[in-house]
């Protein structure tokens, strides 16, 4: 046990924690994402779908331990910018335009773009995971099954400009975010491999805003909607 505290509270075991942590979570953020793409085909196969996920024992096992990733990489990402800022008293050198090496926008801004999606986190499961979901509004009846009408609910929610553009900024970070995050994975766990990194280097963005644009396109499809 001494062992693991002692991992957990070291430099490097903190930045392996945090890419391992968030790089699980960017698995879970593509499948959410791809679940979430189930609204544009309409309510019953959206609502069969979670209603198949929510209705399955082992969902309070996958929800624990999305909440100990979660918490455990927050966590470390908040003792790894601390940690930076005071071995560099003075502040971050500012790097010559052109020069190669440069710190991104990205990079520069976890913290901050992390903490704003701690708090569209939070006002995500509030508005839907324990938003309204009882009879008659929020029930429905397919094949003689009675399940929740989550599809009425997001659809509700997305018919107000005002919740679709904090969505729409809430995805705009995610992408930043994890532009950074997923590119920086393998340098975290000290894989140094050149052919993996440049792909990891370039893949990264690539899927990071590939996420942010799938959760986009529902909010936009469905507001237009009406």
């Amino acid at each position: 046990m001494g062992r693991i505290v002692t991992y957990v509270n070291s430099s490097v075991g903190k930045k392996q924690l945090m890419a391992i942590t968030g790089l699980l979570l960017s698995l879970f953020t593509l499948t959410h994402m791809a679940g979430n793409l189930l609204l544009l085909c309409g309510p019953e196969p959206y609502n069969k779908y979670a209603y198949t996920l929510t209705s399955n024992p082992a969902i309070y096992i996958a929800e624990a331990g999305l909440v100990f990733l979660f918490l455990l990489h927050v966590y470390c990402g908040i003792r790894v910018t601390i940690d930076n800022r005071q071995a560099r008293p003075q502040g971050y050198f500012v790097q010559p335009s052109g020069e190669k090496g440069g710190v991104s926008a990205a990079s520069k801004t976890m913290i901050l773009t992390g903490m704003l999606l701690l708090v569209f986190t939070i006002w995500h499961l509030i508005t839907f995971k324990f938003g309204p979901s009882g009879p008659p509004d929020y029930e429905v009846m397919y094949d003689g099954v009675v399940m929740r009408d989550l599809y009425k609910l997001v659809a509700e929610s997305f018919r107000s400009p005002g919740y679709v553009t904090w969505y729409l900024f809430s995805m705009a970070v995610l992408g930043l975010h994890l532009s950074h995050g997923i590119s920086s994975t393998f340098q975290s766990l000290g894989i140094n491999h050149p052919g993996i990194n440049k792909c990891v280097r370039c893949g990264g963005p690539v899927l990071a805003w590939l996420i942010a644009v799938g959760f986009s396109i529902t909010p936009i499809v469905l507001y237009w909607k009406g």
